[in-house]
């Protein structure tokens, strides 16, 4: 149930708006949601506000602080690795602060600069690998180096692709490869490691922490991997409870790379690998031993990050499957194809009852987040995307193989 058509901003148009001057500090957006309320703006391909080309390459997605637009990139040579600043307002690129690289393997579909920052307003947080190390920086708005920070060794078949958040004083980054793996908590003021948890490694994971916050409970950093879901205390690194993910016998433990989402009180975590296997669960996490309540085997995402809407959940599956589900038992609402010929990477944004979605060819679909699915409107970008799109200012910022596209007003 899919159509391909070139619309005019006029028909794209939607009648939500976004609310001006809200910031995309992090991946996937205010605590990772990916999802911001307001009006979605024209996506015409043909008349984008403004269209600027990046210097290097790179598969880490936008962020969008105090009218900027941050993101990183490499050189195509591996030689080097960037820190992009971008202007909302124009497009222009306002400066570049570079670092040293050397060339590493990666998936094909990944890159030397697939971080995404993270921003407080008053510095940018950036994760680097340069072909063997990983090191965390912190800089001022100007791109001058404040501090930097070791962490250590990488080694990954699929090379690097972690994000770090920031929440109360320090920034936090999930270091999980095919040799170690640790959560760890560094002073945004001096670099000073706070406090580190070490956790079982066995497959390489990307996802990013973030914090889950109910009426009466404290706030809990919230990370889930491979071999667990885990609930620390942000300030301390005490663990507050831990569910030990068990994986089907006839399976075998896949990779993390979306974190988990908060979904009618339940902790949903979704896995895959390359061969197609594909797993997600639903833990209830006030169980006194926090305990899964239901899984799926198939149709599940493995790159693309999942939505919330209520008490439904949103994604759009690595090879152009839409699903909506709900979170309280896993049950498909709906699943329809909405890619054809090309696989997916970047994350849907929802913005309003919006969803955004992209493939990988740069077909831009968007479907309404209801109980009852609509065909969705498309356009095609014709530039690959791989990185998730970040959504501000009332303006949408999709970051392709080579340019950085602004849609709105």
């Amino acid at each position: 149930m899919t159509r391909l058509c070139l619309l005019s901003s006029v028909a794209l148009a939607f009648t939500l708006t976004l609310s001006h001057g809200a910031d995309w500090p992090r991946f996937r957006g205010p605590n990772g949601t990916g999802a911001v309320e307001g009006p979605l703006p024209s996506m015409d391909p043909a008349k984008p506000l403004w269209k600027t080309k990046l210097p290097g390459k790179g598969a880490g997605s936008p962020i969008v602080v105090g009218g900027k637009v941050y993101l990183q990139t490499a050189a195509a040579d591996g030689k080097t690795r960037a820190l992009v600043c971008v202007s909302v307002a124009t497009g222009k690129i306002e400066w570049e602060k570079e670092l040293p690289g050397d060339k590493g393997k990666t998936h094909a579909k990944n890159s030397l600069a697939s971080g995404t920052p993270a921003c407080d307003g008053t510095q940018i947080y950036c994760s680097w690998w340069d072909g063997s190390a990983v090191t965390l920086g912190a800089y001022d708005l100007t791109g001058k180096q404040v501090w930097q920070a070791s962490l250590g060794s990488y080694v990954s078949q699929h090379g690097p692709g972690f994000s770090p958040m920031v929440h109360d004083g320090l920034v936090f980054v999930n270091v999980d490869d095919d040799q170690h793996a640790e959560l760890v908590a560094f002073d945004i003021k001096t670099g000073e490691k706070k406090w580190f948890a070490t956790r079982k490694h066995v497959r390489a994971c990307y996802s990013t922490p973030f914090l889950l916050e109910r009426t009466g409970k404290p706030a809990e950093l919230i990370l889930g991997t491979t071999t667990a879901v885990t609930s620390y205390e942000p300030k301390t690194g005490k663990v507050n409870w831990e569910h030990v993910v068990a994986w089907p016998k006839e399976g075998m433990p896949l990779r993390v790379i979306g974190h988990p989402v908060y979904a009618a009180g339940l902790l949903v975590l979704y896995s895959g690998d390359g061969s197609g296997a594909r797993y997600m669960a639903a833990i209830d996490p006030d169980k006194k031993t926090p305990a899964k309540v239901w899984d799926l085997r198939k149709d599940t995402p493995y790159v693309p990050c999942v939505l919330v809407k209520g008490d439904k959940l949103f994604w759009i599956g690595d090879k152009g499957l839409a699903t909506c589900a709900e979170a309280k038992t896993g049950k498909t609402v709906w699943a329809e194809r909405v890619f054809e010929k090309s696989d997916v990477s970047a994350s849907p944004v929802m913005v309003g009852d919006q969803i955004v979605m992209i493939s990988e060819a740069g077909e831009i679909a968007v479907v309404k987040a209801d109980k009852t699915f609509e065909e969705p409107a498309k356009v095609a970008l014709k530039e690959r995307v791989f990185a998730s799109p970040a959504v501000a200012d009332g303006r949408v910022f999709v970051r392709g193989d080579t340019h950085l596209f602004c849609f709105g007003k």
